[in-house]
């Protein structure tokens, strides 16, 4: 259940951006997982866990780029170029705001391959905010300038890291 709680002095315009209440702006409900199980239909396993069940813990161990091999540098470029060419099979990208959708009556989704759908992630969270007389609240960083900075940046990246592994089918790729 989301926090009722103020945001606090630094969002003098709260209510009015769809990121605020992420996700429940779009949807009203959402799933909740059990056990070390996670993803949107609760059919993966947890950061840090593998097996069937989702009961095996795993490391990763994600090695410096300037100590990365040519061979291991160029397995990553071939990686980021693979995830430029393959469309998400689970994900969409919203091109258009809830007041746009008319309260989700005009659906505005669009396919969008997995490498641009996490450019798209990171600008649709820390992009100006655009207010209802029509003008731009541009001193606003969701993504960066808020307190949820840190594990929103971490679950970010994991994220990233999980879909690169389910194009390449290399549970072992992580990211320098």
């Amino acid at each position: 259940v989301p926090s009722n709680s103020s945001v606090g002095a630094q969002f003098p315009f709260s209510g009015i951006d769809d990121r605020e209440n992420w996700p429940i702006v779009f949807y009203n409900r959402t799933c909740q997982c059990q056990g070390n199980f996670m993803g949107y239909n609760c059919g993966e396993c947890r950061f840090g866990y593998t097996g069937p069940n989702c009961t095996v813990g795993r490391n990763m161990i994600r090695k410096e780029i300037f100590r990365m091999t040519t061979a291991e540098k160029d397995k990553f470029i071939a990686y980021l170029n693979l995830a430029k060419r393959t469309i998400s099979p689970d994900y969409v990208i919203s091109t258009g705001t809830y007041e746009q959708m008319n309260n989700g009556s005009n659906p505005m989704f669009a396919d969008i391959n997995v490498y641009d759908l996490f450019v798209w992630l990171h600008y649709y969270a820390s992009r100006d905010a655009f207010l209802e007389d029509g003008s731009v609240w541009a001193n606003i960083d969701f993504a960066h300038e808020a307190p949820g900075f840190l594990p929103w940046h971490r679950f970010f990246l994991l994220l990233w890291e999980r879909e690169i592994q389910k194009v390449t089918g290399d549970d072992n790729f992580t990211i320098p």
